[in-house]
């Protein structure tokens, strides 16, 4: 079943109208969603490899777990919901760490307008990667990367076709939060 997301501001509020997510796809109205980059303890940050059926970047490697923000529901909520659906990941409130909200405004061949506000959290897990799993309509793989291979990775993003390259700003964004809250 399709899901209602609201529409809302540039500010991330919701303006009172919510339509289903097709709508919000093809009209391109702005719409929150809400982004989980796990790491380790180590400095190992989980990648989602996003599954071949997804519609926008299929197969790329991205942000650990990453969903829309429902009508009526808190960013928060959302970033809990979509941990356990996509990875089986269960969480609380105040395991998340939010470091920002990063507009991405993408038009795609395949018709989609992609107006988002990326509600980002950062959440250390002391997880085997074993233990998780993967919802196989949004995941395709998961994997634990060093700080310094995530860096390797992103220096070559325009060429080797690992993360989204259009997103490198954001991840740079990321790598450095995780990396800063890394230090004791």
């Amino acid at each position: 079943m399709e899901e209602n997301i609201d529409i809302v501001d540039q500010n991330g509020k919701p303006t009172g109208v919510s339509v289903l997510k097709s709508e919000i796809h093809t009209k391109g109205h702005l719409h929150n969603t809400a982004h989980v980059w796990f790491y380790t303890s180590e400095g190992n940050i989980l990648l989602q490899q996003r599954a071949a059926s997804k519609a926008i970047c299929p197969l790329l490697w991205d942000v650990s777990v990453a969903g829309h923000v429902d009508a009526g529901e808190r960013v928060e909520h959302a970033a809990i919901r979509e941990a356990k659906e996509e990875i089986g990941i269960h969480m609380s409130e105040n395991q998340l760490l939010k470091i920002g909200v990063f507009e991405c405004f993408q038009s795609y061949a395949n018709g989609i307008i992609d107006n988002e506000l990326h509600n980002t959290f950062i959440a250390k897990v002391d997880v085997n990667i074993d233990d998780l799993t993967p919802q196989k309509e949004e995941v395709e793989a998961l994997k634990f990367v060093s700080l310094s291979e995530f860096k390797i990775l992103l220096n070559a993003s325009e060429i080797n076709n690992h993360f989204v390259s259009s997103n490198r700003k954001y991840y740079e964004f990321v790598f450095e939060a995780i990396k800063a809250n890394l230090t004791p």
